[in-house]
């Protein structure tokens, strides 16, 4: 193991994060040809994350290995062919594919998905910025084209990708309606910068929307979620809406209605970080970071200790998290 070994969690089984996952000591790794290594100060805990306890995620890495797709910490090692300093304080996209996952002292990423923190943001902030923010300027900029004057629904918004979307559109002048399920997390959406917030424990979604919009329906509606909450929020879109594809929290993507789509006059889109490029996601975040800068675009964020993961991993599971979770080094 050598002479200086690291605290990492291990998911040794697929199982639940609090069978799955236990904390040992290992070797830090050793960054290789394109790679940094990152002395982890925060490592944002997100729904792919207890997948690939479960072992269901598409990209869980085969054995052993250490969750964690976002972190926040200083380079503590090059490999060759890298640029990035050492000592430069980072946010980054794990090797996470190979193992190395960011719940970790430290940990691997490849250089292309590394990027310098700017003023402002601290690495709580800035462990869940990424995947999450960049997701959501893809779909409601670049494939929705959001306008000020629209409406964007916004499914699962209190959850880790959700209320990126709901802050986002409401720093962007939309009016923004978040859906929750439960009376406890409409105040939390609220505070997000939802304008109105629809509890679906208590109603249809298309129903409550129709009634929020006096029946046109929803310009844009943002579906990290799937399933069939999706096919009721078809039912809410505009003619000439939007519909963003973005992730499947419910455990299944929505079917499409192809009657629906064509009987409603709306688009369906995909939307994917991986599908884009490196001056791509530089020139967005760049965008984003002005935002928060100016206050435009505030971040909320739930700081758990190293030691807290599973319990926290739990939450996610249940669908208890109010934003982004995040994992701080103690």
């Amino acid at each position: 193991m050598g002479a200086n070994p690291m605290r990492a969690w291990q998911v040794l089984r697929h199982a639940e994060p609090s069978d799955a996952l236990q904390q040992v000591e290992v070797a830090r790794p050793e960054p290789g040809a394109g790679q940094v290594r990152i002395a982890v100060r925060a490592a944002a805990v997100g729904l792919p994350d207890v997948f690939m306890c479960r072992g269901t995620y598409p990209l869980t890495p085969p054995g052993v290995f250490v969750p964690g797709q976002e972190v926040a910490g200083v380079v503590s090692a090059t490999g060759p062919g890298t640029s990035v300093a050492i000592g430069t304080r980072v946010m980054a996209i794990t090797d996470f594919v190979h193992g190395h996952g960011g719940f970790a002292d430290e940990t691997l990423a490849d250089a292309d998905n590394v990027y310098a923190i700017p003023a402002g943001i601290d690495d709580a902030e800035a462990a869940g910025f990424l995947i999450a923010y960049l997701t959501a300027w893809i779909g409601l900029v670049t494939r929705a084209a959001l306008h000020p004057d629209e409406t964007v629904l916004v499914l699962g918004a209190t959850g880790g990708t959700g209320s990126a979307a709901v802050q986002l559109a409401h720093a962007l002048g939309a009016t923004v309606i978040g859906v929750v399920n439960g009376d406890a997390k409409v105040q939390s959406c609220r505070e997000l910068g939802a304008d109105h917030v629809i509890d679906r424990s208590q109603e249809r979604i298309a129903e409550a929307v129709c009634r929020v919009t006096d029946g046109r329906g929803a310009h844009i509606v943002y579906d990290p979620v799937g399933g069939t909450l999706a096919g009721d929020a078809m039912r809410a879109v505009a003619s000439e809406g939007r519909f963003l594809l973005v992730g499947f929290a419910s455990g299944a993507w929505p079917e499409i209605d192809a009657a629906r789509v064509v009987m409603g006059n709306f688009a369906v889109m995909g939307v994917y970080v991986g599908a884009t490029t490196r001056p791509e996601r530089e020139a967005m975040l760049e965008q984003l970071f002005e935002l928060v800068a100016s206050g435009a675009l505030r971040l909320q964020v739930d700081t758990r200790p190293f030691h807290d993961l599973p319990a926290a991993l739990t939450d996610v599971a249940a669908a208890r998290a109010r934003g982004r979770i995040v994992v701080l080094r103690d």
